[in-house]
């Protein structure tokens, strides 16, 4: 192949010269096109509709979110779809549509809220309590048997009577669970480093590397081989933090009814959801 000669290079170099000259003041002062990255902060919703009437989905972006998943969280929480965080939303939103009957069959799965209100009625370890007032603005609440039945005694004016009692509910549930832990705490030689009471909507209890247990309030809803069950799984877990066949030999050894406990949970975890529920 022929070597060009060095006017050639001068010229072709001159060229590039001047186009990249031409492109630095055609471009100057404009900013690159990228996608926008959107505020994590403003809610985004989306609007489906189905057999009952319109329902609101809420639309959540995960940076580790490599597809779309829509899911139907326990209680009365709207839906939500998880994204990617760049995806448009117009994607989100035909992805929702498509999933309709599907959406639709899983939300008349749930049960039906109750509110922690004057006259409903909710369980408290396995027996159904009916929530009565005191008619005193001072006072603790009070569980009761009578001749009509079990009763939950709650003080403070009307607009307080859910706040007060979930309070309360909180408490003996964190009292229980601390009892139940303490138990099989002993029986492994190991005891948690913390023990948390929260509102947890996947799990009933988890144990952490370091040791913390957490568990649902909603436990104390449930009979107490429940939550003696869920204490059990997660103490043999300060032992073997995983599934694995020693594992399931501890749990059986702590908690030799686990079978029935788990049956219930799965036919019946859904309606302590619905207890009190947004």
């Amino acid at each position: 192949m022929d070597q060009p000669d060095e006017k050639d290079w001068y010229h072709g170099l001159s060229f590039l010269a001047r186009g990249a000259r031409e492109m630095t003041r055609r471009y100057a002062g404009r900013s690159p096109v990228v996608a926008a990255k959107p505020d994590p902060s403003q809610r985004e919703e989306i609007t489906v509709e189905l057999p009952d009437g319109p329902t609101v989905v809420e639309l959540r972006r995960a940076t580790r979110a490599r597809r779309m998943t829509l899911r139907v969280p326990p209680g009365g929480a709207a839906p939500i779809v998880t994204v990617p965080v760049r995806a448009p939303i117009s994607n989100a939103e035909r992805f929702v549509k498509g999933q309709a009957p599907w959406l639709a069959a899983r939300l008349a799965e749930r049960s039906p809220i109750v509110p922690l209100a004057v006259g409903e009625v909710i369980p408290l370890r396995g027996e159904a309590h009916e929530i009565r007032a005191t008619g005193r603005v001072r006072g603790t609440v009070a569980a009761e048997s009578t001749d009509e039945g079990h009763i939950l005694w709650v003080p403070g004016a009307p607009e307080h009577i859910g706040r007060r009692l979930a309070t309360w509910l909180k408490a003996e549930a964190r009292a229980d669970l601390e009892a139940a832990v303490a138990i099989h705490a002993a029986v492994v030689g190991k005891r948690p480093s913390m023990l948390k009471v929260k509102d947890t909507r996947a799990q009933w209890g988890s144990c952490s590397p370091s040791g913390v247990l957490s568990f649902s309030w909603r436990l104390v809803l449930a009979p107490p081989l429940v939550l003696n069950y869920v204490a059990a799984h997660e103490v043999a877990h300060l032992i073997e933090l995983n599934h694995s066949a020693a594992f399931w030999a501890l749990n059986a050894k702590l908690d030799p009814n686990h079978e029935a406990a788990r049956l219930w949970l799965k036919t019946h975890g859904r309606m302590l959801h619905a207890i009190g529920g947004a």
